[in-house]
C-alpha cells in the first residue's frame, strides 16, 4: 500500500513538473520563477477556454481575474497625494507630490496601462507603485487613465477615451491648476498602453487646434500593428511566457470585433482586406528589421482576400487600416512630426519586431529615438515587481525608464 502512495506522489510530481516546465532560453533571468509564474497564467487561460467552450463565461471575463487579484485602492500618503478624477467623462487617477508649491512647475506623464485593451487597470498594484515611484523620483504629476475595455467596448472607444483625457489635460487652465510646465509633458504606456500612447502622439501632432505639444513619448514593449502576425518575433516567441502568439491574437481580435471567424483568420494570418493590404509596405519586416533579427526567416506578404475566399467577408473591416489601431501604418511625413521617443523591447516577446520596426522607421524619419533592448527580457516584465512575482529585470526596467525620463522630460 505504501508503494502505491509513493508511486502516486512521484506521478503527481512528474505531472506538475511537466506542466510547469517550459523550454525557456537560458539567458532569461530567474527562469524557474518565470516558469512557475507562467504556469498560473496558463492554468487560468485553460480554464477560460473551457468555460467559453461550455458557454458559461467568455474567455476575457475569466482572464479578468488577473486584474482583480492585483487590484488595490490607491490612497494618499506622506509623499504622494492621490485623487480620483473624471476628465471628460473618463476615470483617471491623479498622483502628485503631497507638498505642492504654487511657484514650482512640474513635469507631467499621462500613463496608459497594458492588458491587451481587454484586461488591466490603473488600479493594479504594480501600476500604483510605478506612479508613486515616478512622482517621487521625477517630482511629477502622473495621470493614470482608466479607459474602457474590450470586448464590451471595441475599437475605437478605448483610443477615444484616452484621446479625450489627453486633450482635456493639455488645456492651459488644467495645466495651471496642477502646476504643470506645458513644455514638459509626456505620454507613455506599456504593451496595449504603448499602442495607445503611440496613436495619441500621432493624432495630437496632426491636430492643428492643439497648442500644447508633447515633449516625449515613452513606449514599453508596444504593440503597433495588426496586419502581419507572422513576423520573426511572432514565430520565434509564439509559446513564450507571458504573452503567447495565440493570446496576442485574441487580444487583437476582441479589440476589434466579436466575430470569432476573424480570430481564426488572424491565427492563419489571412485576415487582411484590400484596404489594409495597401499598407503592408509600412510593416514589411524584410525592410525594417535589422539583419540579426531576420535570421533564417523568409518574408512572405500576408495574403489578400479576393473572389470567393471566405476572408473576403472582412472587406468592410476598415479599422484594419486605421493608424489609431496600428500606429506603424502612417507615412514618414507623419512620423517626422513626433517628439523625442523612448522604445523598450524584449528579445523573448512576440511584439519585439513591432518595436524594432517603429524604431527604424522613426529614425529614418529623423526622430530622436532611444532604443533600450533587453536580450533576456520577456513581455510584461515591468509588471512583475510585487511579491511573489517580483523579478529583478522588472526593477531594472523601471529604473532605466525613469532615468531616461529624468534626463529627457
Amino acid at each position: 500500500m505504501r508503494s502505491k502512495g509513493v508511486f502516486l506522489v512521484v506521478l503527481l510530481s512528474a505531472l506538475t513538473a511537466y506542466y510547469v516546465y517550459l523550454p525557456i532560453p537560458n539567458n532569461i533571468e530567474e527562469r524557474w520563477k518565470l516558469m512557475l509564474t507562467d504556469s498560473i497564467f496558463r492554468s487560468l487561460s485553460h480554464l477560460a477556454e473551457l468555460t467559453e467552450q461550455l458557454g458559461l463565461l467568455d474567455y476575457m471575463r475569466v482572464m479578468m481575474f488577473i486584474t482583480f487579484a492585483e487590484r488595490v485602492v490607491p490612497v494618499s500618503d506622506d509623499r504622494v497625494q492621490v485623487v480620483d478624477e473624471s476628465f471628460e467623462g473618463v476615470e483617471v487617477i491623479v498622483y502628485q507630490p503631497a507638498q505642492i508649491e504654487d511657484t514650482e512647475l512640474k513635469r507631467a506623464i499621462i500613463y496608459l496601462h497594458g492588458g491587451g485593451w481587454c484586461l488591466g487597470s490603473s488600479r493594479m498594484s504594480p501600476y500604483d507603485l510605478l506612479a508613486r515611484h515616478m512622482v517621487t523620483e521625477l517630482n511629477a504629476v502622473i495621470v493614470s487613465v482608466e479607459y474602457r475595455l474590450a470586448p464590451a467596448y471595441h475599437f475605437p472607444i478605448p483610443f477615444e477615451d484616452v484621446y479625450r483625457v489627453v486633450k482635456y489635460f493639455l488645456h492651459v487652465d488644467v495645466l495651471r491648476n496642477y502646476h504643470i510646465n506645458p513644455e514638459r509633458i509626456a505620454v507613455s504606456g506599456d504593451s496595449a498602453g504603448g499602442n495607445l500612447a503611440a496613436a495619441v502622439a500621432q493624432q495630437l501632432q496632426q491636430d492643428s487646434r492643439n497648442n500644447v505639444h508633447l515633449k516625449v513619448q515613452a513606449l514599453i514593449y508596444p504593440v503597433l500593428q495588426a496586419l502581419d502576425l507572422n513576423t520573426p518575433s511572432y514565430q520565434q516567441n509564439q509559446h513564450m511566457p507571458i504573452l503567447t502568439r495565440t493570446l496576442m491574437i485574441r487580444f487583437w481580435s476582441e479589440y476589434f470585433t466579436s466575430d470569432k471567424s476573424f480570430f481564426r483568420a488572424m491565427m492563419t494570418n489571412t485576415h487582411n482586406n484590400l484596404e489594409s493590404a495597401a499598407l503592408l509596405k509600412f510593416v514589411n519586416w524584410s525592410s525594417y528589421l535589422p539583419d540579426s533579427y531576420r535570421r533564417s526567416y523568409n518574408y512572405s506578404a500576408p495574403p489578400v482576400a479576393i473572389g470567393n475566399n471566405p476572408v473576403h467577408s472582412f472587406a468592410s473591416y476598415s479599422w484594419l487600416a486605421d493608424p489609431r489601431a496600428s500606429p506603424l501604418l502612417v507615412p514618414d511625413k507623419t512620423l517626422r512630426l513626433l517628439p523625442k521617443t523612448y522604445v523598450l523591447t524584449c528579445e523573448y516577446d512576440v511584439l519585439r519586431d513591432d518595436g524594432l520596426m517603429y524604431v527604424m522607421r522613426l529614425r529614418n524619419a529623423g526622430v530622436d529615438v532611444t532604443h533600450e533592448h533587453y536580450p533576456g527580457g520577456f513581455h510584461g516584465a515591468l509588471m512583475f515587481t510585487v511579491w511573489p512575482t517580483d523579478f529583478e529585470i522588472g526593477r531594472k526596467m523601471i529604473d532605466n525608464y525613469v532615468t531616461w525620463l529624468k534626463l529627457n522630460l
